[in-house]
């Protein structure tokens, strides 16, 4: 079924309004920004005056991108309710991330998660970490959320690819360089509002046509009826997605060690929290986040769903969500594509103010420590523009031959994500703990996940992950236990840290946990 088509003029003209309406609201966030006094904690914190209500808006945009919305559509498409384990999941990963990390991180004062890991290790450590992220956030992430979104566009705007990309780049440079952390954190409200609505009224439509304009329950029920596999929260060995969803491990495995290294650790999702106004405030921002990962699958995995009934002849699983589009009504499509480029644009910000961040406070500020703070931001924002010209540069060679950019993606990382929540894990909650068990448990995971990989190619994804895990904790253990005992200064100290909270965050954390109980209980 031929699903591509052009906008017209009607949602060309909604389009547009939102993209001038947006930067509006960024230059006008940015104003103070550009003026000679900026310093390195407003432009890359925000002033530290976030509320709860924008962090939370903002780490959604930040993760909601194009790989996710058309993704995990197709996942939906092709694999089923199942994949919303990655939303739902993140939704009890981020209450615990706020319990029992965040307290830790705003203790310490930091900017970046490699400069944690000098104070807590040292600077051999933290050089090597801000490295690595900054080569995956150019290379992987910013790339990869480049070459889905000028895709994304060519399928449903019909303009070509690299045009799509270059658009991409200049318009999230355009709102977000001059601003920082404030202008992307508050212009993600309004990316948040439109990409929900959009999606809630995408699903809806979608129920609705596959009932044959007899409402949404009908859709859904039809659904339910016709497919009750695609409504399988776990896989059975026997199913052939098993491989991408194994099962049990979705609960008790691998999938933890995934979700914790993205919303614990992951200077591009963290910042946002870092820059609120004290551990209450970021602590609210997390719990709203955690709520709003629950609807997510409303938005991104239903119309993959329906799209079985609607659509059942696609080529491909990624067809699903640009397929959906084209059923829309005028005036719709614009508003839907807007929510669409609006997820890809807030995420492209997000790294590039990440790369920013990292590159000039890590990095830069070793070699140039006694600089101005405006010199600084300008060196951040010189990082910025670099990394996404590089990555406008490597898009379609490293990922022109890939079917699925987001296999890329969770490959990539998932070699070393293990060795990250190891050395940050027991760097937290472990006095013992050495520099060298760091460096050995992120050398370590590389090369575990390389062995077994090519050993056990039958295992699957999620469980390599959970047990190259557990041999990087016990290789730190064992380097760190040889080696000699840190100093008190870099050692854990956990009892200046208070991890009380509020009572609002507990009946949150409550309502995640029956929430997730009841839909495991019902889609079992």
């Amino acid at each position: 079924m031929e699903f591509t088509n052009k906008l017209g003029t009607i949602d060309s003209t909604i389009f547009i309004v939102y993209v001038i309406g947006l930067l509006c609201l960024a230059l006008w966030i940015s104003r103070n920004e550009k003026a000679e006094g900026a310093n390195t904690e407003d432009y890359f914190l925000a002033s530290k005056s976030l509320p709860w209500w924008a962090i939370g808006a903002s780490l959604i945009a930040a993760n909601i991108s194009a790989e996710q919305i058309i993704g995990m559509s197709g996942s939906g498409y092709a694999i089923g309710l199942a994949i919303a384990s990655y939303e739902w999941m993140a939704a009890i990963t981020l209450v615990l991330v706020g319990k029992y990390m965040l307290p830790i991180f705003l203790k310490n004062e930091i900017f970046t998660m490699p400069q944690y890991l000098e104070q807590r290790f040292d600077n051999k450590v933290k050089t090597t970490m801000a490295i690595f992220w900054l080569a995956v956030y150019t290379f992987v992430n910013l790339t990869a959320v480049l070459w889905l979104g000028g895709m994304a566009i060519e399928t449903v705007a019909g303009v070509d690819w690299m045009f799509g990309m270059i658009f991409l780049a200049v318009f999230s440079v355009a709102y977000s360089l001059y601003g920082g952390l404030k202008a992307v954190a508050f212009t993600d409200i309004l990316q948040v509002v439109l990409l929900v609505l959009g999606g809630l009224l995408l699903s809806y439509l979608a129920l609705d046509a596959v009932a044959d304009g007899q409402g949404v329950l009908v859709g859904f029920g039809i659904l339910t009826e016709q497919m009750p596999e695609h409504f399988d929260m776990i896989l059975s060995p026997e199913n052939e997605h098993y491989m991408s969803l194994p099962g049990i491990s979705v609960l008790i495995g691998g999938m933890w060690v995934m979700n914790f290294s993205y919303w614990g650790f992951n200077q591009y999702i963290i910042q946002r929290a870092l820059a609120a106004k004290d551990l209450k405030e970021a602590q609210k921002g997390i719990a709203f986040a955690a709520y709003l990962k629950l609807l997510m699958p409303i938005v991104v995995v239903l119309p993959g769903i329906a799209a079985v009934v609607l659509y059942p002849t696609l080529t491909t699983p990624d067809q699903a969500y640009p397929s959906m589009m084209a059923m829309l009504p005028v005036g719709i499509k614009g508003l839907v594509f807007a929510a669409l480029v609006a997820a890809i644009v807030s995420s492209l910000a997000s790294m590039t103010n990440s790369i920013s961040t990292i590159f000039t406070m890590d990095i830069y500020s070793q070699f140039k420590p006694n600089e101005s703070q405006r010199h600084y931001v300008h060196i951040g924002r010189i990082a910025a523009l670099v990394s996404l010209c590089i990555a406008l540069i490597v898009a379609q060679p490293l990922l022109g031959e890939f079917d699925q950019a987001f296999q890329y993606i969770q490959e990539f990382t998932g070699f070393f994500t293990p060795g990250i929540v190891v050395i940050f894990v027991l760097g937290m909650f472990w006095k013992r703990a050495t520099s060298m068990g760091a460096l050995s448990a992120a050398l370590g995971s590389a090369v575990f996940s390389l062995i077994l990989k090519f050993a056990w190619p039958e295992l699957p994804f999620m469980d390599r992950v959970g047990l190259v895990f557990l041999l990087c904790l016990a290789l730190c253990y064992f380097v760190s236990m040889a080696g000699k005992p840190p100093t008190e200064d870099s050692s854990v100290d956990l009892s200046q840290v208070s991890f009380a909270t509020t009572k609002s965050f507990n009946v949150a954390a409550v309502g995640v946990v029956l929430i997730l109980t009841a839909l495991y209980a019902t889609w079992w």
